[in-house]
């Protein structure tokens, strides 16, 4: 069985150790409290530590497989976004993100609260967001920004309202387009403490957020899983948190001896290793989307099918070989092993039958597919090929998983590849 190990830091108790008795007396009780919940507040005070709970890939503005922009740009109003957390607890903070804007950003005021569904919020757990003390900020272009802690509990698998206020006219330049969630673009004005917003239009995409971190205890972790539309969850329904990386967190939830409880969706629809497709190609974005994620100690990798597809559309100029998708994988795996994360690797789903289906393709799959099995690489490997295919013809989805497109799973086949994750890899 393979075995991972989160870091530890033990710096905190030697120090301790030089000092007295006494602090050895604390540290004993802190010791003790920590172990009566897994985000308990005296756990936090003792050893902060920030873990990302939901995060999204940016992309630039512009439609992907199976989403539309519904807002180009906005000017005086305010947008409520919903995020589904995978942990929750006492104290958090939100990223926003200009990463892929030509001029600043400018937030007039931020606010977050619960969400009791739709665009309405419960409005005594609504929290001004400030950036270093101000109650608006302002983002360079191609900038992340924290907001201060946050100071609200809740639980695991909640849902945030996140709403900003845009008091310029703005361009969404930064976008994550398959939201697979309804968020919401008010009328005129700031209505951030709004407890139902006054809405003009929805969108299924998340404007200017990358991310929500809880701090918790320093054994927590999270895991990253970065891929492309498979990932990113095309066909799951909207706004039911059925991607195969919610199935995960939810599993995850269950087992008390596994300390990785953050999954971060960093999926990109269209998304390739090697060429722009939609969204920064992979090796372009993997330090922002993966290495730049708070508490992160785990990576699953499923990408390159799109390399393979794309590449084999008549009158493709970017002819994409099997080796050279090999050595891409070669160049994340080893800027992941660089930063310590354990990086597990995932084999192409089947996809005969699919819009870009080649024979071609198919064996530059099975090849993929076999490297990823057989080089040793990886610190662990899922077999989706094995677990998604039909068993009658192994080179096509299983009918029972298949969305309609042959190359895309339908909420059975996310369920199935959840499944297929062996947690105790995450231990």
């Amino acid at each position: 069985m393979v075995q991972f190990h989160t870091k530890n830091n033990d710096n905190g108790f030697a120090a301790a150790q030089k000092k007295s008795v006494k602090r050895w007396s604390i540290s004993a009780l802190a010791a003790a409290l920590l172990m009566v919940g897994d985000y308990s507040l005296a756990a936090q005070q003792q050893s902060p530590h920030w873990v990302g709970s939901w995060a999204a890939a940016s992309q630039a503005n512009g439609a992907s497989a199976g989403s539309k922009e519904t807002v180009v740009k906005v000017s005086n109003q305010t947008i409520r976004q919903i995020v589904h957390t995978s942990i929750g607890g006492y104290k958090f903070r939100v990223r926003l993100s200009n990463a892929l804007g030509k001029t600043p950003l400018v937030i007039g005021e931020a606010r977050v609260a619960l969400s009791t569904g739709k665009n309405a919020i419960n409005p005594d757990t609504d929290r001004q967001l400030t950036f270093g003390g101000l109650s608006s900020t302002r983002i360079p272009p191609g900038a992340v920004m924290y907001s201060d802690p946050v100071d609200m509990r809740f639980s695991s698998q909640a849902d945030l309202a996140i709403s900003l206020y845009l008091p310029e006219k703005t361009d969404t330049k930064t976008v994550h387009t398959l939201g697979k969630q309804t968020n919401y673009i008010s009328t005129s004005g700031n209505h951030t403490k709004a407890r139902t917003l006054q809405v003009k239009s929805t969108s299924t995409s998340w404007y200017f957020l990358a991310g929500v971190d809880i701090l918790t205890h320093k054994d927590t972790s999270a895991i990253v899983a970065f891929g492309d539309s498979i990932t990113d969850g095309l066909n799951a329904a909207v706004d039911t948190n059925n991607r195969w990386t919610d199935y995960l967190a939810r599993r995850l939830l269950k087992r008390s001896d596994i300390n990785t409880k953050g999954v971060l969706n960093l999926g990109i629809s269209g998304n390739r290793i090697l060429h722009e497709q939609v969204g920064p190609s992979a090796l372009s974005r993997f330090d922002r989307d993966v290495i730049a994620q708070p508490g992160v100690t785990h990576l699953i990798l499923l990408e390159g099918i799109n390399d393979i597809g794309y590449s084999d559309l008549p009158g493709s100029k970017e002819q994409v070989s099997a080796k050279q998708i090999i050595a891409g994988y070669k160049q994340l795996i080893a800027r992941a092993k660089t930063h310590g994360l354990k990086v597990i690797g995932a084999t192409l789903l089947p996809y005969e039958g699919g819009s870009y289906y080649t024979r071609q393709g198919e064996a530059k799959r099975q090849e993929v597919n076999k490297w990823i099995r057989e080089s040793g690489a990886y610190d662990a490997v899922i077999d989706f090929d094995k677990t998604m295919r039909d068993p009658k013809r192994p080179t096509r989805l299983n009918p029972l998983f298949d969305s309609g497109d042959h190359i895309h799973p339908n909420e059975t086949g996310f369920l199935a590849m959840a499944n297929a994750v062996n947690l105790d890899w995450l231990k």
